[in-house]
């Protein structure tokens, strides 16, 4: 039975459309998925939905009732949630206060009786919270857990899920995909958008692929396959295996001796790491989040102090794309031509007597914009108004603009489509052949088995083993980074 319907919504930002005419059907008790890159108009589109974007044209239909969504809460009145990729929680309050906050409520205010009405919803659901814990102290995928039930105690009967897995471990995916199969079974329509295809494959009913604003194709997941839909979105192959030529290891880049970093609580998160970099190789990094894997980074991109142990750099330039591009990566308030200098600014040509060189700054943004494919009108455009896509690659072109010798990567495809990602990881090859060192950091075991030259594998702030990535296999990585112990080799 259809429950949401959608003829001719079309939405233009000044002269650029991101939805054009966009008719679309989702059936209830389905998971309806909706692919396409970085900017194709998915989040746009559901934004429409959310009450957040009004369309310029167009109907919306649920339940063969047109209907008008001109707010947030005339979306909730339709019983209509979106839970986005950056979750809309306050850390500082509890679980019950955050799924209550914004609700209608008459003093006094009875916590208690909330929280054991929303300890029994989550029973029921099988999304096991505490319902007193504070959200700051919970790992993500319980905080996810929390947007989930914020929405059912709402009543939604429609859920719209943006990128849910970008930031969980595959333990914590698999739970989610159980608890998206429940909601379905139980009658919860659901809008699942990802990027990770395999996914999508494995748990979703019927798939629509947005390219540029416009729908290419509609399909049952049962009769298309992962290659099909990756070209359907960015209306090329796309190669789902690199072209990595072998390397001959040069001189050590980066010598890392013994070294142990804190948390900001003053926790160790790293203890008694050493290894050795070298020009044109790749170190992966393998582990499941929250193993020491952003403290390390950032104590080898000088970001946060050594509690003890050494690090020796033969560098000139050291390049960190950083594990958020949001809050690390960008000023999103800056426009784009602003972003690419933030490391060079006071320097020449792009500073001359103290005084910005505006003509050179935006010429120079102009021909990155063009060499990395970012899609924006101008340079002068706010990368805030970007995709997530077009904003890694900002990143990218500031962070590889000067040849470093040495590239920290971290989590540099997360959240991205497969032809960014393709792009990316082809940016980043191409780099270690020109004689780049790269520490190549990220949960996706496939993408650094794929990547890699070796692979260390982390759990619990220590290096467990390093790997040689042709002979490493999938299921010992993953026993490793579960703290399984090394078997101790021959002589």
């Amino acid at each position: 039975m259809t429950y949401l319907r959608l003829e001719n919504i079309t939405k233009r930002f000044g002269n650029f459309i991101a939805n054009d005419n966009i008719s679309l059907t989702i059936n209830r008790g389905s998971i309806h998925a909706l692919l396409g890159e970085n900017g194709a108009g998915k989040t746009t589109l559901m934004n429409i939905l959310c009450g957040l974007y009004q369309p310029d044209a167009g109907q919306i239909y649920l339940e063969d009732k047109a209907i008008k969504i001109s707010s947030p809460s005339h979306a909730i009145a339709h019983n209509i949630a979106m839970i986005h990729q950056h979750f809309m929680l306050v850390p500082q309050l509890t679980v019950t206060e955050n799924i209550i906050l914004g609700q209608n409520w008459n003093l006094p205010l009875n916590l208690k009786q909330k929280a054991e009405t929303i300890s029994s919803l989550s029973k029921s659901y099988n999304l096991e919270v505490d319902p007193l814990a504070k959200v700051g102290d919970l790992p993500v995928g319980v905080q996810q857990r929390v947007e989930i039930l914020k929405a059912l105690y709402r009543q939604a009967q429609l859920l719209i899920l943006d990128e849910p897995t970008a930031v969980l471990t595959p333990p914590e995916v698999q739970v989610l995909i159980n608890i998206l199969r429940q909601l379905a079974a139980n009658g919860k329509t659901i809008i699942f958008i990802s990027h990770k295809l395999e996914e999508v494959m494995n748990l979703c009913d019927t798939v629509t692929v947005l390219r540029r604003g416009q729908i290419v194709a509609t399909a049952k997941t049962a009769n298309t396959n992962r290659q099909e839909l990756a070209e359907l979105m960015v209306g090329r192959e796309v190669l789902f295996q690199l072209d990595k030529p072998a390397q001959k290891l040069g001189e050590v880049v980066l010598e890392v001796e013994r070294i142990q970093v804190q948390t900001d609580r003053k926790l160790l998160a790293v203890r008694d790491v050493s290894f050795q970099l070298h020009t044109g190789e790749i170190l992966g990094i393998a582990g499941v989040d929250g193993n020491g894997q952003r403290e390390l980074a950032d104590a080898l991109a000088n970001l946060r102090p050594l509690a003890a142990g050494t690090i020796s750099k033969e560098t000139r330039a050291i390049a960190y794309i950083p594990e958020d591009r949001q809050k690390m990566g960008l000023v999103l308030g800056f426009s784009i031509a602003r972003n690419l200098i933030m490391k060079v600014f006071n320097l020449l040509p792009f500073c001359r007597h103290w005084l910005l060189q505006y003509g050179i700054i935006n010429d120079s943004a102009t021909s990155a914009i063009n060499k990395f494919d970012i899609r924006a009108e101008n340079p002068s455009v706010k990368v805030s108004q970007l995709s997530g896509g077009n904003q890694q690659k900002v990143v990218l072109a500031r962070e590889l603009s000067g040849e470093p010798d040495l590239i920290i990567a971290m989590q540099p495809t997360r959240g991205l489509d497969v032809g960014a990602t393709e792009y990316v990881q082809q940016k980043l090859i191409a780099e270690r052949e020109r004689g780049a060192a790269i520490l190549y950091i990220s949960t996706e075991l496939e993408e650094v088995m794929m990547m890699s030259d070796r692979i260390a594998v982390m759990y619990e702030g220590k290096f467990v083993d390093i790997l040689d990535a042709s002979t490493a296999t999938v299921e010992q990585i993953g026993y490793l980074m579960t703290g399984g112990k090394v078997v101790a080799r021959e002589e």
